[in-house]
């Protein structure tokens, strides 16, 4: 079915684009394709078909909730706000949480878990599967995170009168191009959603273009930004701090990318030349650059890997993943990757959340909102090469300059946060 998802048509550039066609190429790609999503997808195979347990259908013929499909991992974070919006809000609302990967599932149960009554996994886009899954779970209104987009839920959702709502919504600069090749397509597609909450005026602007009805469109923000701050208020960092001990600074290098690598150690190196107890901690971008990047580290400095660290290190290599948000929050300043190469950088914000000095490279095409604002507040600045690094972490360490990064970060912060608040109010108030 991830050949038929909203980017991959867009990709494709279809010249005769319809919903008629989309509604026969996925029925008939489904039935050929069955016996590989059976075997890819065995975990929630029944889900996925819509046949759920006797259980959860009884619970949901009982609370006819609120259905919110979050399809991974990143979508299950910018959920998480508006889930807690809604909780506060109206505590007994029923909630069914859907996402389509299984480490979705993981993150939702380890991050949300009080939050839904009920997990399934997303029900593959044809239409007798959406029938069969609406029967079921009778949902008050459907939620969906970011930009999933399956035409046949939505067209089902309209015809039943169950509304939808885009949360959160984002389109990058490839996806609007190719989006417009086909306007009255995804005109037709978009128009089934009751509210369309979009983070920025530009992701507004492309819906206008499509001839959306300006009254559909809401920008409320970025629901990421409300995730980064449950998420900072909420960190255990106990295990880092035990990590790094009390010798300081400590400096990190976070997401790194092959080419970057080398950048920061010769900035690293030219820092402790001035600053002997230095140290610096190097996250790759994939963990298992990590044994490469400790040979390389070595040649500088004493240099272990996480994963057989002992004491007395200079550079350590995280090659484990799922850590690098907690380093953020014990480091003295941070370089984020992806931004010294042409890999469009990584998000800044989990390193500025925390009101640290951070530091990255000219290509954030990824994050420039981001990039900008922060600069604008004093959180964040551009650096081109080593040196330019070396020197900015050396000037982090002034006391009267952490305090204005601090300030300048939370003030940043508070601005662009309370997106999840926003979209929420939307949605109840369509649901009364």
């Amino acid at each position: 079915m991830e050949l038929f998802t909203f980017t991959n048509c867009l990709k494709r550039g279809w010249p005769d684009l319809n919903y008629s066609a989309y509604r026969a190429l996925i029925s008939a790609a489904y039935l050929m394709a069955y016996p590989w999503l059976a075997h890819k997808y065995k975990t929630g195979l029944n889900e996925r078909k819509a046949l759920y347990t006797e259980e959860k259908k009884q619970l949901f013929r009982r609370k006819n909730p609120l259905w919110v499909h979050s399809v991974s991992v990143g979508e299950v974070q910018s959920a998480w706000p508006l889930l807690l919006a809604a909780h506060e809000d109206v505590p007994d609302l029923p909630v069914v949480l859907s996402t389509t990967t299984v480490t979705g599932k993981d993150m939702a149960h380890q991050l949300v878990s009080e939050l839904f009554d009920a997990h399934i996994y997303y029900p593959w886009d044809t239409p007798w599967i959406v029938a069969r899954a609406l029967d079921a779970i009778q949902p008050k209104a459907y939620v969906v995170i970011e930009t999933e987009i399956w035409p046949n839920l939505l067209k089902e959702l309209v015809k039943r009168q169950i509304p939808a709502f885009l949360v959160n919504g984002r389109f990058s600069e490839t996806t609007s191009l190719k989006g417009k090749n086909h306007p009255d397509f995804w005109r037709n597609i978009f128009s089934c959603f009751t509210r369309l909450m979009v983070r920025s005026d530009k992701d507004e602007e492309y819906l206008l273009s499509l001839g959306l009805e300006p009254e559909k469109i809401a920008v409320t923000g970025d629901c990421k930004v409300d995730a980064l701050r449950l998420r900072q208020k909420s960190a255990d960092l106990s295990w880092a701090n035990k990590l790094i001990g009390r010798r300081k600074p400590v400096f990190l290098a976070g997401s790194t990318h092959t080419g970057e690598d080398e950048i920061v150690l010769e900035a690293y190196s030219q820092v402790k030349k001035q600053i002997p107890e230095a140290r610096l901690i190097i996250v790759p971008r994939h963990p298992e650059r990590a044994e490469a990047v400790t040979a390389s580290a070595q040649k500088i400095a004493k240099a272990e890997r996480l994963s057989a660290v002992k004491n007395g290190w200079d550079i350590l290599i995280v090659d484990k993943i799922g850590v690098l948000f907690d380093l953020y929050g014990v480091a003295d300043s941070a370089f984020v990757g992806g931004s010294l190469v042409p890999k469009g950088g990584q998000n800044l914000m989990e390193a500025a959340v925390f009101g640290i000095p951070v530091c990255h490279g000219p290509n954030m095409e990824d994050f420039p909102e981001a990039a900008a604002g922060l600069a604008a507040h004093h959180g964040a600045v551009t650096v081109r090469n080593a040196e330019e690094m070396a020197e900015w972490w050396q000037k982090s360490l002034s006391p009267s300059m952490r305090e204005r990064v601090k300030q300048g970060a939370a003030q940043y912060f508070e601005g662009v946060g309370g997106a999840a608040s926003l979209s929420w109010k939307e949605i109840r108030e369509v649901m009364g």
